[in-house]
């Protein structure tokens, strides 16, 4: 093999890691031909799409088909790092080849350590989405049944598909069961926070980055594959509430959804967003040293949102708008001072403002035969999703000439150039 190939084949290598594990479109184009140009390939072209790779230059030639898959970012870290260490020449080839297959044989997170952020995940948005202490912990059980169901059958022997509606009928089914004896007052939020672990995060940030850097095909394919991941969940609860029906002989009657008293009140709010936030981190494999800074994020997002939910007239799409902004504005200050992918603090701190109750009550007045109440819950959950897009896509606007980077780093590049170091 030539050195063209070589380093074509390694360029690509490091797509395909990337792509595989949660980067947005454009990162994996830009890390290709960071590493080709810095080789010295000359009239490369790489064309990446959400599922493939399709890449050339003088003498070499390839395409990879590559399946949607969950998230890892811990190796999108490791490759984005391992970039940046190419590009300043502290790597050759063979360094570079074996870190890469370093960086593909790392394993996931542990079986516990998901399994625990599955549960405490569950429970921290069971109040967020205004559940008692009780409903909490009905949460807490179902989403730690859940992710050991998802872990051991549904990701290892079932489609996306199958994976997706067992996973939410499971959820949904056991916090009924749980309801029907006694423990959790709020079978609605008890519920809500049960299925967020299945919420596909990924595909739908990246998939409003992707239309945010004008590549479309891939951005309708993400936000796509998040639809149907919506859809399949929202498949499960409903069986789950048919199901019922049919033992007990009538559809469960759920009230409209009513905030907790006991865990209303702001303290617990932002505890329960940070502790979700990071529950998430860890569901999508962020390197523990970010675990704190991607709790923030979320948290600050969150704090913002009650701040104007309950001292404003804004209406509800437009809180979400501005908290949307000011996570999306906090996740990129912090990937540009930690040197970090911006994906590790956006995906994970985006999730407290997603319109998870909306898609629920759409689904359970869909099942109850409340056409009118459905559209509406629907339509109000659709103006959250746009919102949340507006408001990433506001600040990666901002951002597109570097505006953001140059005001950040204006005063960090003053007093390294006095030490001699560069950025």
């Amino acid at each position: 093999m030539d050195d063209n190939s070589k380093i074509m084949d390694l360029a690509y290598e490091a797509g395909a890691i990337l792509l595989e594990n949660g980067a947005e479109i454009s990162r994996v184009d830009e890390t290709m031909r960071r590493i080709a140009g810095h080789y010295g390939v000359e009239d490369e072209s790489f064309f990446v799409l959400s599922n493939g790779i399709m890449a050339s230059a003088k003498g070499f030639a390839r395409t990879k088909f590559i399946p949607i898959k969950g998230a890892s970012l811990d190796k999108v870290v490791a490759v984005n790092q391992l970039s940046r260490e190419v590009a300043e020449g502290k790597c050759d080839l063979n360094q570079l080849e074996r870190r890469l297959r370093q960086i593909r044989s790392m394993e996931a997170k542990p079986v516990w350590e998901q399994v625990a952020a599955s549960a405490f995940g569950s429970a921290a948005f069971c109040i967020i989405f205004g559940g008692g202490y009780m409903d909490s912990v009905a949460a807490f059980v179902a989403g730690l049944a859940l992710w050991v169901y998802m872990l051991f059958v549904g990701y290892r022997h079932l489609s996306r598909i199958a994976a997706n509606i067992t996973g939410g009928l499971l959820a949904t089914v056991l916090c009924v069961v749980m309801f029907r004896f006694g423990v959790g007052t709020h079978l609605s939020n008890m519920i809500i926070g049960a299925i967020i672990p299945l919420i596909p995060g990924v595909p739908f940030t990246n998939g409003i980055r992707d239309l945010a850097h004008e590549d479309y095909i891939a951005g309708v394919t993400r936000l796509l594959d998040a639809l149907l991941t919506f859809f399949c969940i929202s498949m499960g609860v409903a069986l789950a509430f048919l199901l019922d029906a049919a033992i007990h002989g009538e559809l469960q009657h759920l009230e409209a959804l009513t905030a907790a008293p006991e865990t209303a009140g702001m303290f617990v709010q932002l505890v329960a967003a940070y502790v979700g936030t990071v529950a998430f981190a860890v569901l999508f494999g962020v390197p523990r040293k970010y675990y704190l800074d991607s709790g923030l994020c979320g948290t600050l997002g969150w704090l913002l949102y009650l701040i104007l939910m309950h001292h404003t007239e804004m209406s509800a799409t437009m809180v979400v708008f501005f908290a949307t902004t000011l996570v999306t504005f906090t996740a990129m200050s912090m990937a540009i001072t930690r040197k970090c992918p911006i994906t590790v603090y956006l995906i994970c701190g985006i999730f407290p403002l997603v319109p998870g109750a909306g898609i629920f009550w759409t689904t359970y007045n869909i099942v109850a035969n409340h056409i009118g109440l459905a559209l509406q819950s629907g339509f109000v959950a659709l103006k959250a999703t746009v919102a949340i897009a507006f408001g990433i896509i506001l600040v990666a606007e901002l951002n597109g000439k570097n505006r953001i980077g140059r005001l950040l780093t204006r005063k960090k590049n003053k007093s390294e150039k006095r030490n001699n170091y560069a950025i």
